[in-house]
């Protein structure tokens, strides 16, 4: 049995309701945030397509907000790299503190290294005297 074609089409009509619902709401949103002076001039963009001087604001507007965006994240970007900058310089120094204890360690070992053979030495004898 075949269906009837109405099945198929009601979602396109579906679809179409809900565009007209959004475009409905638009329409609504415009009359309510615009004052009615200016709804002659939206109407009038609307038709033109909107002038060259609304598209050279914007412009200006984007360009500008380009430039902030720009200009604040270089300063972010400076203010990170002299952290990391900042940050490998205290590693440095601290890995250049804990190399010279170190080094001081080792010698205090060798030291005692020394000392200890002295000493065991020293008893070595002592028990040969015996």
């Amino acid at each position: 049995m075949e269906r009837p074609s109405l099945e198929f089409n009601l979602p396109d009509t579906h679809e179409e309701g809900k565009l007209y619902v959004v475009d409905s709401l638009n329409n609504l949103n415009k009359l309510n945030v615009c004052p009615a002076e200016s709804q002659h001039s939206l109407a009038e963009e609307e038709n033109t397509g909107g002038t060259g001087e609304r598209m050279a604001g914007s412009n200006a507007g984007n360009q500008r907000l380009f430039f902030v965006t720009f200009v604040l994240t270089l300063t972010v970007s400076l203010a990170l790299v002299s952290f990391v900058i900042f940050l490998i310089f205290q590693t440095r120094n601290e890995v250049d503190q804990i190399s010279r204890r170190l080094l001081s360690e080792k010698k205090n070992i060798e030291e005692l290294k020394k000392l200890n053979n002295i000493i065991l030495k020293h008893l070595n004898q002592s028990r040969i005297k015996e």
